[in-house]
């Protein structure tokens, strides 16, 4: 765009390049300060504070203006991997679920191994060797926990899963304590 824009009015101040832009419409960039819709709960100040860097600072918001969606003020009551309960809503990453008629399902994917560690048969060679009592340490057993949980959650059409890691053979009651919790507040 190397020429002034031809369709611009001849009285129209000094604005000479690009399309014209009608009086009254929305200009492009940020929006303005205060404008409803856009989740100013008080007018910003007329400056942008920053931190050190140039990297600007969040809106900050007072007493009484929570700063978060219609319906989802308070603190996470429940935390299952990605998926958090706040207020009447479930957040996932995929967006915001309604709590209400959600239906939640577990499912493990883990498994626990036990073997003898590689010590206790080193261990039982030499003391063999020495005496009968070497054979004792091959009593010796280590488990071993892999795999994980994966955990779904279906309300308003729609459907989310996430997977939880298996830190040991009592992490599937833990997840299904929570999963508990989940659907009486889905009642």
């Amino acid at each position: 765009m190397s020429e002034p824009n031809p369709y611009k009015p001849e009285n129209s101040g000094s604005y000479e390049w690009g399309p014209g832009q009608q009086a009254g419409a929305p200009g492009y960039g940020y929006p303005q300060t205060g404008a409803p819709g856009y989740g100013y709960p008080q007018t910003p100040p007329p400056y942008q504070p920053t931190l050190p860097g140039g990297v600007p600072v969040p809106p900050q918001y007072g007493p009484g203006a929570s700063g978060m969606p219609a319906g989802g003020a308070g603190a996470p009551l429940l935390s299952l991997g990605d998926i958090t309960v706040v207020g009447d809503q479930i957040i996932t990453p995929a967006g915001a679920l309604p709590l209400k008629g959600a239906v939640w399902n577990a499912m493990d994917m883990s498994r626990t191994e036990e073997k003898i560690p590689t010590v206790a048969i080193v261990l039982a060679i030499i003391f063999f060797l020495l005496c009968l009592l070497g054979l004792l340490f091959l009593l010796m057993k280590e488990k071993q926990t892999t795999g994980f949980i994966q955990v779904t959650v279906t309300s308003g059409g729609r459907h989310h899963a996430t997977m939880i890691p298996a830190t040991g053979p009592d992490t599937i009651h833990w997840v299904m304590g929570q999963l508990n919790y989940a659907r009486s507040l889905s009642v």
